[in-house]
């Protein structure tokens, strides 16, 4: 019998954000990655959400290692959240190390979990079973990795995000040697990225960028705030080239953006001169035309900096008449409207904004549909797993392969939670595991669950109706009830629909009274929600409180 490999997706697989795969071989498990997602519209009060790693929390004693690709929030997001649970060391390249450090960091978990810092081209064993091989992509950060897996059942090619840049902007372009030589020893399965498996043709090369800032640093007349991603590390460093070329100072704005370019520079990654950069506090008294400025919030949160500016609430900046302002990044799935508000906002305070469909100010950082077949092509795995995107990519990317010649049997579209299992001559998908999402709000991890974000939706769509009545010995109400609301009805002027509360009230407990059975609360709820529908089309969360 040909031995087997589990491998099961707990987060990216149907969705994009919170990546983390688990590779495992008899009674050990490798981990990749964990990152997290970011809320979506209808997820009110929601930060973040994490992958549900349960199905480790009963091996914790099994795992081996957590890899790590690169240093983008949806890989390293959630590590510190979950390393509060595992504790096996983390093995990353030097800027991933140190933007994970961070995260670690910001938990209290610095002394607590050992940091192995690796290169692209390393080999390195982890227990009886495995032997990884982090091998160089290019993508929209520094220092990214795929991995090559090896185990009994055979060689496991995980791509991590990349695609296929000539001209980098840190100048390092992918390995297509080590991938052509994985081809050459024979590879059971390749893990890929499926982020943008419905655009046709190549992804733009970062270099396309530096043409359009050095216009866009050429013609504009006042300051140039340019929001993305934290992390990433290129684009910074674009940003400076183009302060030193056309004589701007350069500020960075954003706790985690201000750390991250510590980190980068500390360990080489990139290079600012000190004479171009400056604290924010003095850019607001230089020359505008003299300023560019770094900021967060491309995702148009509305704690981050741009989101403050937006709103007029930033504590040192303020929008000026003949401010540009770039967005420099892609808007995630579900955080359209929240970009798009942000940059009304921001043309409401008389910015000139850019963004992605009006100027060439980003690219993406993944591989297109002739990228993702050359991938397959020079690999030539025996399985397919497409990850890292929606199940409307995940199924594009597989009917590219099959049109490649990998056999349909042979593709196993999964999403979150379901185990595949791989030998040499068999692929089988396994029974889906329970399990969800984990949502972080504020310092609770796991503690808000999907009953009380369907609670905020209520409470956001028709407010909420209070009910307050005492009960004396007899089980009749002593007094008339107090009545309360909020965001449903304005108590000044809905005299008539609070009478008819209460008579429902009245109703229903002596109702009670008389016939008992059920709940006394439950049943005032439920007429109360029925007769405030009848009255006003509206459905309050109604809640009765009996004393």
């Amino acid at each position: 019998m040909h031995p087997k490999v589990r491998i099961i997706p707990l987060g990216g697989c149907g969705e994009i954000g919170k990546n983390m795969t688990v590779i495992e071989y008899e009674e050990e498990i490798v981990v990749v990655d964990a990152g997290i997602m970011f809320p979506e519209n209808d997820m009110l009060g929601v930060d973040a959400i994490i992958p549900d790693y349960s199905y480790l929390k009963d091996r914790l004693d099994n795992i081996l290692a957590v890899l790590i690709t690169h240093g983008h929030e949806d890989h390293i997001g959630a590590i510190a959240h979950v390393m509060q649970d595992i504790k096996a060391p983390i093995y990353a390249t030097p800027l991933t190390a140190g933007l994970t450090e961070v995260k670690l960091r910001q938990g209290g978990l610095q002394n607590q979990i050992e940091m192995h810092t690796i290169e692209a081209g390393d080999k390195f064993h982890l227990g009886r079973h495995f032997t990884i091989e982090p091998f160089h992509v290019a993508h929209s950060i520094p220092d990214c990795v795929g991995f090559g897996i090896t185990t009994p059942a055979g060689l496991i090619v995980h791509t991590g995000d990349y695609k296929f840049d000539h001209t980098p902007s840190d100048g390092w372009p992918p390995d297509f040697a080590k991938l052509a030589e994985f081809s050459a020893r024979g590879v059971l399965a390749l893990l890929a990225d499926s982020t943008n498996a419905d655009r046709p043709g190549w992804t733009k090369s970062e270099k396309e960028i530096d043409k359009a800032f050095d216009d866009l640093f050429r013609n504009a007349q006042g300051r140039i705030i340019v929001a993305t991603f934290a992390s990433l590390i290129s684009r910074i460093q674009q940003v400076a080239n183009m302060c030193v070329k056309h004589g701007r100072y350069l500020a960075v704005t954003g706790r985690s953006m201000r750390d991250n370019v510590k980190i980068a520079q500390r360990l080489g990654y990139l290079e600012i001169d000190e004479a171009t950069l400056i604290d924010i506090e003095d850019a607001t008294s230089l020359p505008p035309h003299r300023v560019a400025i770094m900021a967060t919030g491309s995702q148009g949160e509305p704690s981050a900096v741009m989101g403050k500016l937006a709103r007029g609430r930033h504590n040192r900046l303020q929008i000026q008449e003949g401010d540009t302002v770039v967005f420099s990044a892609h808007a995630i799935p579900g955080n359209e409207e929240l970009v798009y508000r942000t940059i009304n906002q921001l043309l409401r305070r008389g910015a000139n904004v850019l963004y992605e469909g009006i100027a060439n100010v980003h690219v993406s950082g993944h591989a297109s549909q002739e990228e993702m077949k050359l991938m397959i092509n020079l690999v030539r795995p025996q399985y397919l797993v497409p990850v890292h995107g929606e199940l409307r990519h995940l199924k594009q990317h597989a009917v590219m392969a099959q049109e490649l010649g990998i056999p349909r049997e042979n593709i196993a579209v999964i999403e979150n939670g379901t185990p595949l299992e791989l030998s040499q001559d068999k692929l089988t998908i396994m029974p889906r595991l329970k399990g969800g999402y984990i949502f972080v709000d504020g310092a609770s991890v796991g503690e808000v669950d999907w009953p009380v974000l369907r609670d905020r939706e209520l409470l956001s769509q028709g407010g909420v109706f209070f009910a307050f009545l005492t009960l004396n010995g007899n089980g009749a109400m002593s007094g008339e009830p107090e009545i309360l609301s909020r965001g449903f009805l304005d108590m000044r002027d809905g005299a008539e629909i609070v009478d008819g509360a209460k008579e429902t009230i009245d109703r229903v407990v002596k109702l009670h009274k008389e016939n008992g059975g059920g709940k006394l609360s439950t049943k005032i709820e439920d007429g109360l929600s029925r007769y405030l529908y009848s009255e006003t089309g509206r459905r309050p969360l109604v809640q009765v409180i009996i004393k």
